[in-house]
């Protein structure tokens, strides 16, 4: 997939609306629009990497950096003292549905495990 044709490339560059929670230099954070809880975010990279499998070692701080803004999301949202989940699925059998690297926080309720 090309940064051109990838719906999250395109919202990071505004063709398309989403509710922001959060921006920075190198990441956007949207609500979900099919949220699994009643808080979930998801923090979009706002370079294109399409998986942690394309992960190269000058990622690496974007990497750090969505950790730090998960934390911060989490306690925006008022999520970060009950507990919350950090989630980056890849690939088809990890559950990724979009080829665009991607961190969902979710959070505001008891999440069990497996998730379902």
């Amino acid at each position: 997939m090309t940064p051109d044709s990838c719906i999250f490339c395109k919202i990071v560059a505004g063709e398309i609306p989403a509710s922001v929670v959060y921006q920075d230099e190198l990441v956007l954070a949207i609500r979900d629009l099919n949220p699994a809880a009643s808080t979930h975010v998801l923090i979009l990279p706002k370079q294109h990497v399409e998986s942690v499998n394309d992960a190269a070692p000058e990622n690496e701080t974007l990497f750090g950096h969505l950790f730090s803004v998960a934390r911060k999301i989490a306690e925006q949202e008022g999520v970060s003292t009950d507990g919350y989940r950090v989630v980056v699925n890849t690939g088809k059998n990890g559950g990724q549905s979009v080829p665009h690297l991607h961190m969902h926080v979710l959070g505001g309720r008891a999440l069990t495990w497996p998730p379902g």
